[in-house]
């Protein structure tokens, strides 16, 4: 194994370990990648595992193919066929069509995306007389999902509050319309699975005897039910290898929890716990920036990353006027670095918080006339056209899809209105069949037993499409998916509805034209695979590479990501970290890991900014900056402060930061307490969450009851205490 000898010894001890547990904790650019698909090598050419007692996990489509074509490259075809390897969910799709004898669902299921879960639960809130305004679908979705990642069924959902009882009355219901339409959301492909290996020990038996060995890479991004997954999948042979960071866990919000990675240890005593530390991504000094962040967090097992690239230049920090100014500093400094041939467009990235902040970057972007790309926009799979071409297919696939049926019913118009689809579901529940039934029975005329279930003539456009979709079925078997998707779109007229022949029109029929490429490449693949794939696509996988632009995204979307220049905008208190962290210890611990994140994306170039006023001009608020900034050795940056003297030369000494030298001790006493009531002159009441000495002034947290948590200078502030 020639390639053991170009790994550093770290590296090497991880993919020659012997079998048993192993926890890989690898820190960023440290080679995670190499390491995971090396071990695949490792263990198919070395110790003779064949390539399907082989099960390696990760997070998006992107992450899989490239790993699957290291292993190729190392090997040949030939050595690597059988092997599973994808992601968490396209490996329990695959799982759940196997096994759909033992489930609630059959094995053609489909999958929905995010708008039909949120389309279905909206549709569950208005049946039960919900107030729509106070129980929002996304909201009462996200709880759905919360309960999901924790394995926690609708029964024993907890029910402490009244809006809880609400929740457990929609998710059972909800529930109940996935069964009903033979679909699953993606927490489902999950959930499923684990409560399949849980509940048949022999099916546990079968796959984890079967992998001899379970790779997991992104282990800090696991959520509850995909540690309990592999757990299972793992327990018969115990060879679990995982690799992962949990200074690099920013996924909170949708289910990842760091703590299995504890959890790891406490389940696997005897695991073999190797650090990467070697980073070959970064300059010195970009690092030792980010272990001045992640040094302060609490629970972690410390790292010294370090690197063979020399220091490289220092931080710059820059302080802009205000968040127009900021946006303008970006534009202007990545032109600079251009235009004098130090990086390229697509080199250089910028970091934000929110979307919402991408708004005036965009905007000075388009004012200097220079390209960007935007990750993290409406998604190619998100775009209306593309939407309705995949659901009239999931249909054909699947009649029972209301989710699909809803959507597509009068696209084209064909007369369908809101009051006949209603009538069309209550028919369907009536007779205990799903609308899908329905509707192409009624393709049969008056000799439908349901046709006189409908008012004067509202029978006739449901069964024209009921026709339509029964021709289109018949057709399915015999044809390609990309026949088929001619066909549809032949006998929709679909180009001439939307593309009427505006600008946006054209590119609406580009999007349909994109996605007939797609299933282009299905031509010897079947319709179920064209459409797991499209269901499952990630954010990250449709980055498109190659495009010599500057990138602008969140730091959520940056994890994995790695570019020459980076600039980190918007490090104001209330932003980096969140205003919504602040009286949440763990949720300020997880902003502190995303600015981690963000700083260790630079290779080459790190730039750190904020705004001194925020918010507008002509209503601009002044901000604070970012807590975290403190953290960051003050030998390390070069710029501009807020008062516009200059970082280079001397012993830096920032606002945000202390001096090295002694400083005598402020004489300022703190006035404010936490849960003191104050009044605001604007803002009105609000209460008082924290309170510090800065600078000679008292910094207040306050959270008011009109606009939330403000960070307020008790001096500047004309606060009344209540």
């Amino acid at each position: 194994m020639d390639f053991l000898n170009k790994l550093n010894p770290q590296q090497r001890q991880a993919v020659s370990a012997g079998d048993g547990p192993v926890l890989v904790v690898a820190g960023p650019g440290s080679g995670k990648t190499r390491v995971l698909t090396q071990r695949i090598a490792y263990l198919i050419a070395s110790e003779g595992v064949r390539p399907w007692q082989i099960l390696a996990v990760t997070f998006t489509n992107k992450a899989a193919r490239e790993m699957e074509a290291r292993v190729k490259a190392m090997l040949n075809e030939q050595a690597t066929e059988g092997m599973w390897l994808g992601t968490f969910h396209s490996i329990c799709a695959r799982i759940l069509r196997k096994e759909a004898d033992l489930l609630p669902i059959q094995s053609n299921f489909v999958i929905f995306d995010a708008d039909d879960q949120e389309r279905i639960v909206k549709g569950v809130i208005k049946e039960l007389n919900l107030n729509e305004k106070l129980y929002r679908a996304v909201s009462v979705h996200a709880a759905i999902s919360r309960a999901k990642n924790e394995l926690i069924g609708t029964d024993d959902y907890p029910t402490n509050t009244y809006r809880d009882e609400v929740v457990k009355r929609v998710y059972a219901e909800y529930q109940k319309r996935l069964i009903a339409s033979n679909a699953v959301d993606f927490d489902d492909l999950l959930v499923y699975t684990a409560k399949l290996l849980e509940d048949n020990p022999t099916v546990r038996e079968k796959y984890s005897q079967k992998f001899r060995h379970v790779l997991v890479d992104e282990f800090q991004d696991t959520n509850l039910a995909q540690y309990a997954l592999v757990k299972h999948l793992a327990s018969h042979h115990r060879n679990i290898f995982c690799v992962g960071d949990p200074d690099q866990s920013i996924y909170r919000w949708r289910g990842a929890d760091w703590r299995n990675v504890q959890r790891f240890e406490q389940d696997f005593p005897e695991a073999h716990v190797i650090l990467l530390e070697q980073n070959y991504r970064s300059h010195q000094n970009i690092l030792n920036a980010a272990m001045g962040v992640i040094d302060r967090a609490h629970n972690r097992r410390k790292k010294r990353l370090f690197s063979d690239r020399g220091n490289g230049e220092k931080i710059f920090f820059y302080e802009a006027p205000d968040d127009y100014a900021e946006a303008s500093f970006v534009v202007d400094t990545i032109a600079q670095l251009v235009a004098s041939g130090k990086f390229e467009p697509g080199e250089c990235a910028v970091m934000y918080r929110t979307n919402a902040q991408s708004r005036l970057i965009e905007e000075a972007f388009l004012q200097a006339r220079l390209p960007y790309r935007l990750v993290g926009a409406q998604r190619f799979y998100g775009r209306r056209e593309v939407k309705d071409i995949i659901s009239f297919l999931r249909l054909i696939h699947n009649p029972a899809d209301e989710a699909s049926l809803d959507r597509v019913i009068n696209v084209p118009p064909r007369g369908i209105g809101d009051k006949t689809l209603t009538t069309l579901h209550i028919v369907a529940r009536q007779n205990s069949v799903s609308p899908g039934t329905v509707l192409t029975d009624l393709a049969r005329g008056a000799e439908s037993p349901f046709w006189n279930s409908f008012a004067g003539r509202a029978a006739i456009p449901l069964a024209d499409f009921g026709g339509t979709l029964a021709n289109w079925r018949a057709l399915a078997p015999m044809l390609t998916v990309p026949e088929l998707f001619t066909h549809i779109v032949a006998d929709l007229n679909y180009k001439e509805y939307i593309d009427d022949e505006t600008e946006e029109g054209t590119d609406r029929w580009e999007n349909v034209q994109e996605l007939k490429r797609l299933a282009e490449e299905y031509s010897t693949r079947t319709l179920e695979e064209f459409l797991e794939n499209v269901a499952l696509v990630a954010d990250q996988d449709t980055i498109k590479d190659n495009v010599n632009a500057p990138t602008l995204l969140t730091l959520h979307a940056a994890k994995g990501l790695e570019f020459g220049a980076v600039f980190l905008v918007g490090l104001d208190d209330g932003i980096v970290p969140h205003s919504r962290s602040f009286d949440e210890p763990e949720s300020m611990e997880e902003e502190r890991r995303l600015l981690y994140v963000g700083i260790t994306r630079a290779k080459d170039r790190l730039y750190l900014i904020r705004a001194i006023q925020r918010g507008g001009r002509g209503m601009a608020e002044e901000t604070y900056p970012s807590r975290f900034l403190d953290d960051i050795p003050t030998d390390l940056l070069v710029g501009k402060t807020r008062t516009g003297r200059s970082l280079r030369g001397g012993p830096p000494e920032t606002k945000w930061s202390l001096p090295s030298g002694p400083r005598s001790a402020s004489v300022i006493e703190a006035k404010y307490r936490a849960g003191t009531r104050v009044k605001h002159p604007t803002w009105g009441e609000g209460m008082v969450i924290d309170s510090k000495i800065q600078d000679d002034d008292e910094i207040i947290d306050v959270v008011f009851e009109s606009v939330g948590i403000k960070r307020l200078a008790a001096s500047l502030a004309n606060l009344k205490i209540l």
